[in-house]
């Protein structure tokens, strides 16, 4: 358990408000994205601080606590299943030690002598996607990931596709028959397919596991039958006859029925020879054919699983032991600044290469400019390296030396691909390029916003046909779209004569567009829909924003007039000083307005809901969401996300949640849709 610095309860309480945030953050990435932002080592570091400062002030866990939850809730898309057995995760240990210290609470909670064996089932830790598979009187009726541990995702036609694993058991096994794994993606399919994703010009994943989880998880099953997936069984969930009284008897079983239980398993006599079970496997660990991080304990009778039970989120006879990230030492050759798609600068070690765990590391992301300084990293520095997670390359620091080092990075205030200023928010870590529109590295994903649905909105005009014509140099910047011609479409790829024209109609038909469309689609930093609006409201013209905007660079006063715009505060107002101070992005937006008429918004009418907020939550089933936000904000009220004491009216649809029970508690009116369909007649 991490040794605490002293903490009040104040303090106490509110670092455990921050990791419930953080670390229900960092899951909701993992489980529902496949997109993890840290190592799954930092990630156990703000669990086990979580745990310590809990153990600590008993009194202070919350009802969100981490140590509750398990994996993330169901993403929008995919069919619910409800486990008739919780799929618990697993406490982790982290050396020998706290291993022996696992069976020694064993002990003590069966009340075993110091001579009564503990046998243990060691097995390899697969890192994948949890999955189990029902069977109902030998046909398999569901397949679903763990979701938040109660309810999953149906993945049922996508595991057809899946090896490793049986669609039917055969005769004599139980009725009821819940088989859990992990469905994962070996070293060698991963390189190729990530290798056919970047020729294609596709998604390239970042390790096994996402690629796993991410082809796993598709609503097209035809994806994941494109994608080479593994499942290897580790347990089981709801059993009408079980076969075995032991993990390993159980286990055995499943593997008769056709599963692959895997060969990296052993049934240890007592916790030594579980470690070195242990040892043998991390030692091997870099040859192996697909990844893992570490090796499960279970105790292997299952009469004394079932007295054991469960505390929390995780049964008490099952442990597992994670290898520590592998490193290396290697030089750093130089630092480069990459611009990624949204214009945020990172910078880049360049390293020798060095093999870590198995894999060749040739690069390796510092994060910022504030990463940088902590480190005190400097080309021509010995720096240690480990896979974050056993995937992502991270500096750990520099190895010490010679007093002779190079001179420290100088971190860039301009991009290094357009030129344009790059700033750096206050209270922020991120420094980022102003160009927008016009920087090259921000350019697709630039003008695939500007075209959405909320923007420009223009129809036959999405991502495919954005990348089409920016890689054929037809379109730069966003003036460019109004000034493609027919006999150019007639040219490309996948254009006829009917596509070209509809495509050249769809087009004309956005040279006139909302004031508030059009500043949404420039993509200024801060500035959304609402945001947007609100702005158009208050100046009327774009280039009357653009006159302010200009103006509150160097007035107090002027700027001042900004942030006194009802929801623009200093920092949406930095951001647009921000955009319109860069050269690049002046010139981008008078090439718009030469070719558009952005339009004024239209009064709302004064109503009694004018001024108000109203806050939409639920499924609306009498009209979409953008509809109610638009009948709201015609009859004068503003539309909120968030349901706060200033909320006037919450309009709750089926399956309202936590906003309406919030509502509640603060005494904000609370009407059903209808209710809000009779209001918004008797405005009309």
């Amino acid at each position: 358990m991490e040794t605490l610095l002293p903490l009040t309860d104040d303090d106490a309480a509110a670092e455990l408000a921050r990791l419930a945030a953080e670390i229900a953050e960092h899951g909701r990435r993992y489980h529902g994205e496949d997109a993890p932002i840290i190592s799954d080592a930092d990630y156990d570091v703000l669990v086990r601080r979580n745990a310590a400062i809990e153990a600590a002030f008993p009194h202070l866990v919350r009802a969100d606590s981490p140590s509750w939850q398990v994996g993330a809730a169901p993403a929008a898309g995919f069919g619910k299943v409800t486990h008739a057995r919780p799929m618990l995760s697993l406490d982790n240990v982290f050396s020998d030690d706290e291993a022996r210290d696992f069976v020694g609470r064993v002990r003590r909670f069966l009340g075993l002598g110091a001579d009564e064996p503990v046998v243990l089932l060691a097995e390899a830790k697969i890192d994948g996607l949890s999955a189990s598979l029902r069977f109902e009187n030998g046909r398999l009726v569901t397949a679903a990931t763990r979701g938040d541990g109660a309810v999953g995702e149906d993945v049922t036609a996508n595991v057809h596709h899946v090896s490793g694993l049986t669609l039917a058991l055969p005769a004599g096994a139980p009725a009821i028959a819940e088989v859990r794994g992990e469905v994962y993606m070996a070293k060698a399919d991963f390189a190729a397919l990530n290798a056919r994703q970047a020729e294609a010009g596709d998604k390239v994943f970042a390790n096994p596991r996402n690629a796993a989880a991410g082809s796993l998880r598709q609503l097209d099953a035809s994806i994941t039958a494109a994608r080479p997936l593994r499942f290897i069984a580790h347990g089981w969930g709801e059993m009408s006859d079980v076969p075995g009284d032991s993990q390993s008897a159980v286990m055995a079983a499943i593997a008769g029925w056709g599963f692959d239980i895997g060969s990296l398993r052993a049934t240890c006599a007592d916790i030594e020879d579980a470690l070195a079970f242990t040892r043998g496997i991390e030692a091997r660990r870099a040859d192996l054919p697909f990844d893992i991080d570490g090796v499960v304990y279970k105790v292997d009778r299952l009469d004394w699983q079932a007295r054991l039970g469960q505390v929390a989120r995780s049964p008490r006879w099952a442990s597992a032991h994670k290898f520590a990230a592998e490193q290396a030492e290697t030089l750093l050759v130089q630092i480069d600044i990459q611009v990624g798609r949204t214009g945020a600068l990172t910078p880049v070690a360049r390293l020798q290469p060095v093999t870590v765990g198995g894999v060749v590391v040739t690069n390796a992301t510092l994060h910022n400019e504030d990463e940088i300084n902590r480190l005190d990293v400097r080309a021509g520095d010995r720096v240690r390296v480990q896979r974050a997670g056993d995937v992502i390359p991270q500096i750990l620091g520099r190895v010490p030396g010679d007093a002779e080092r190079g001179p420290a990075f100088v971190f860039p205030d301009h991009c290094p691909v357009c030129g344009s200023s790059a700033v750096r928010e206050e209270d922020g870590v991120v420094r980022r390029c102003t160009g927008g529109l016009t920087c090259a590295a921000q350019r697709s994903e630039r003008l695939r916003h500007f075209v959405s649905r909320l923007a420009f909105d223009i129809e036959g005009l999405g991502s495919e046909r954005i990348e089409q014509f920016a890689a054929a140099g037809l379109i730069v910047a966003p003036g460019d779209i109004f000034r493609l011609d027919r006999d150019t479409l007639l040219g490309l790829p996948g254009f006829k004569a009917k596509s070209a024209d509809n495509l050249i109609a769809a087009i004309a038909a956005r040279r006139r567009v909302g004031l508030d469309r059009f500043l949404y689609a420039l993509g200024i930093r801060h500035v959304g829909e609402v945001t947007a609006r609100d702005l158009a409201r208050a100046f009327g013209s774009a280039e009357a924003l653009r006159g302010a905007a200009l103006a509150a660079a160097d007035d107090a006063e002027a700027r001042g007039r900004l942030t006194d715009i009802g929801g623009i505060g200093p920092v949406v107002a930095e951001a647009l000083v921000d955009f319109f101070a860069e050269p690049h992005n002046l010139a981008t937006f008078a090439d718009l307005l030469a070719e558009v008429t952005p339009e004024p918004l239209a009064a709302a009418r004064q109503t009694a809901l004018t001024g108000k907020t109203v806050v939409f939550t639920g499924s609306l089933t009498m009209l979409t969401r953008d509809e109610a936000r638009a009948q709201a904000e015609a009859l004068g009220a503003k539309v909120a996300g968030s349901v706060s004491a200033r909320t006037d009216l919450v309009v709750a649809g089926a399956d309202a949640g936590s906003k309406r029970a919030k509502a509640e508690a603060l005494g904000v009116a609370v009407i059903d849709e209808a209710a809000w369909a009779a209001r918004v007649a008797g405005a009309a």
